[in-house]
């Protein structure tokens, strides 16, 4: 009788979706992610990894679920290119974010051997599969052909965008890299002009990445792409300066 029982029970009980499951977990790990982001990062973007040391719960949940879950790994559950582009950014700066920590909130990366070790020797998890910050970067996030994640992925130090205490959703990402890009060129530290010597001082990022920005991967063209988040575009005749970049963890004061 009893078994009988638990058979009409399980005829009758709705079935629902993977992609329910899917997105209430994802629906909980952002909003973990939320917490950790509002309780630990100002308004300067500077992160109080100190505190969070002793208050990883909300961060590790999220982390599990990058672990466990990707667009790679459940194709099925990331239904266009701004939900795939929103996860990742999420991903990588929780990742960054999570790795500081587990590094022991190291001073930074100012030596080579040092952002070695951390971006690219050191191993991540996503989707059940083994990667590096390095390698996610490159082979994952910059393919998606989105220049302006950069003003959005943050490695946690000093000369990175600021990182916002929101996290990145994908029904107002196009939005939010708009702001975070404007943001970026708006700040003196990322760029300025010396009209004296006639040279834009612009951050190492489009250094670093410059084939992102325009097609012919030379840093006297980035002017085009800098000049469409200006008021007033860099004067023709000003040469392309980088800004040495500091690597010194975003710790706050």
């Amino acid at each position: 009788m009893l078994r009988r029982l638990i058979c009409m029970v399980l005829l009758f009980a709705p079935v629902l979706p993977a992609t329910t499951v899917a997105g209430e977990q994802y629906e909980e790990a952002m909003a973990a992610w939320e917490r950790t982001l509002e309780r630990h990062v100002d308004a300067e973007g500077r992160i109080d990894f100190k505190s969070l040391a002793g208050r990883t719960k909300n961060l590790r949940k999220f982390v599990d679920f990058i672990e466990s879950t990707s667009p790679a790994a459940n194709p099925d559950q990331y239904a266009n290119e701004q939900e795939v582009l929103a996860y990742h950014i999420n991903a990588y700066n929780a990742l960054a974010m999570y790795g500081v920590i587990d590094a022991g909130i190291p001073d930074g990366f100012n030596s080579f051997f040092k952002r070695a070790g951390f971006f690219k020797f050191r191993k991540v998890v996503i989707g059940n599969k083994k990667t590096s910050l390095y390698d996610y970067e490159n082979k994952v996030i910059r393919p998606l052909d989105e220049p302006r994640v950069h003003f959005a992925l943050n490695c946690m130090v000093r000369d990175c965008p600021r990182l916002p205490r929101e996290v990145f959703y994908a029904d107002s990402l196009d939005q939010q890299l708009e702001a975070a890009t404007q943001e970026f060129f708006a700040n003196e530290k990322h760029f300025r002009l010396d009209d004296e010597k006639k040279i834009a001082y612009v951050s190492s990022i489009l250094d670093f990445y410059t084939e992102d920005f325009v097609p012919s991967g030379k840093a006297a063209d980035l002017g085009s792409y800098i000049n469409t988040y200006l008021d007033e575009p860099i004067p023709k005749d000003y040469k392309i300066k980088f800004i040495k970049y500091d690597w010194t963890i975003n710790q706050q004061p």
